[in-house]
């Protein structure tokens, strides 16, 4: 069979993208190399989590084993574990990749159309007041002392039901009651029942695009099997097209493949409150900074936490002093901040697909990390903190980059039109081609660029 479009991903470019053009009528197949688990199939410990929804058992390391990298597997990508925020870019972001790409349409108007397509199909809700917990109140009150700007965030879920004592910090494993609006609860799903093709566990290592179709072979459950396609759009993430790609022999053809990484570094710190604050209750985040002054310093701070594992491996106490501190979950205050990276990291692969990751921490991006350090120092004493534990260990959520998009073949590896450069079958969507770090939360935008290229085809 020759299927009209396949798409390799199922992240949030992936899922949208397999959506729109299955609903064009088009005959769609769906590739994703992890487990298609559903919302009372999601692991249901922390631990297992990490061992069954990520590539290396939770965290991958850069070359040099300072930063840990969070990337999925599983039918839904990572939008299955973040907690889908939902933001727009700004004029900042879109400029600088215009001026970076090259790409004329990368502009508010432009964009428009396709977040309100997304965001009508998708269920949104903005946090209120009555919404906050503790560590909400404790960071936006602060703010307010301090005349730090803030704001309520926007999430993607329907009914997460609180009040039924359902502790969102589940979420960080997967949804158990489809509120969150992940790729595969907002798009996959609902695809899934209007005839779309969805085969999981085929992990992809090789494309072969010609004038007319575009061959792809893969591993499904250890047997090598290919499948055939007019057009293929890869969207497998910046790791996953990266590597594919290299696979496929184009890094002798497009010298820009791999280069151009960047992962918004995160950086996060504890408060301790001599009342309990339990952040691992209720509502997850309601909060993050929307200071102008920050978003131009190039950092923003976000009220997050964790659940009890991901918290301990913050610390690099060990014994007694370990335990004293995890004994203080319940009384944890915690303050993110994300820093807007340059994007001088690259992605290698060699010929067994190993990837190794090198992104080192610019002079910039230490300066801006150290400017978010102390608004955190500032809130967190504001706050009444008793002690604060500034983690040495930082990750990267936001992986980008690697395909980037942009006119100049010489510096990019797919065009405007999402082709890579010199293919007629082969496309990239998904945000392995984001210019540079916004610093803004990718997923709306992902998902928007999804809908763009399926407008595009289907036209």
């Amino acid at each position: 069979m020759i299927y009209d479009f396949i798409v390799v991903g199922s992240g949030s470019g992936g899922g949208s993208l397999a959506y729109y053009l299955n609903k064009s009528g088009a005959k769609v197949l769906l590739l994703e190399a992890g487990i298609f688990y559903r919302k009372d199939t999601f692991p249901k410990t922390e631990a297992e989590t990490s061992a069954k929804l990520y590539w290396g058992g939770g965290i991958e390391f850069g070359k040099d084993g300072r930063m840990g990298f969070l990337r999925t597997r599983m039918v839904g990508g990572s939008s299955i574990v973040y907690q889908c925020l939902m933001d727009r870019f700004d004029d900042i972001a879109l400029d600088d990749w215009r001026a970076e790409s090259g790409v004329n349409w990368f502009t508010p108007e432009i964009m428009e159309p396709h977040y309100a397509q997304v965001e009508s199909d998708m269920a949104l809700h903005t946090f209120t007041a009555d919404e906050m917990r503790p560590n909400g109140k404790l960071f936006a009150d602060a703010c307010d002392k301090l005349g730090y700007k803030w704001g309520f965030l926007r999430r993607g879920q329907s009914d997460c039901a609180p009040d039924k004592n359902n502790d969102c910090v589940g979420c960080l494993g997967g949804c158990f009651r489809d509120s969150k609006q992940s790729s595969l609860v907002a798009f996959i799903q609902k695809a899934e029942k209007e005839g779309l093709e969805i085969q999981a566990e085929t992990e992809v290592h090789k494309v072969m695009p010609n004038s007319e179709t575009c061959q792809v072979q893969a591993f499904q459950k250890g047997k090598q099997v290919t499948f055939e396609g007019k057009k293929v759009i890869l969207a497998g993430g910046a790791f996953g097209s990266t590597r594919m790609m290299t696979m496929s022999g184009f890094k002798s053809k497009l010298p820009a493949l791999g280069k151009n990484f960047a992962s918004h570094p995160q950086f996060m710190w504890l408060g301790f409150q001599n009342e309990p604050v339990d952040a691992h209750k209720g509502m997850f985040q309601s909060v993050a900074s929307k200071d102008p002054n920050f978003r131009v310093q190039g950092f923003k701070l976000e009220n997050v936490f964790a659940s009890p594992i991901s918290i301990g491996m913050l610390m690099n106490e060990t014994g007694a002093e370990h335990q004293r501190l995890m004994k203080q979950y319940r009384y944890m205050q915690c303050i993110e901040v994300a820093v807007r990276d340059e994007n001088v990291g690259e992605i290698l692969c060699d010929n067994n697909g190993k990837l190794t990751i090198v992104k080192p921490l610019t002079d910039q991006d230490k300066a801006r990390r150290d400017k978010g350090f102390n608004a955190i120092e500032n809130i967190m004493n504001t706050a009444g903190a008793k002690e604060i534990y500034k983690s040495n260990f930082y990750f990267g959520l936001h992986l980008m980059g690697g395909c980037v998009i942009g006119t100049d073949a010489s510096k990019s590896v797919a065009n405007p039109d999402f082709q890579v450069h010199g293919e007629k079958t082969l496309y990239i969507a998904d945000s392995s081609i984001y210019p540079n770090a916004p610093g803004i939360n990718p997923g709306l935008t992902i998902k928007s660029l999804g809908h763009r290229l399926a407008m595009q085809l289907t036209k």
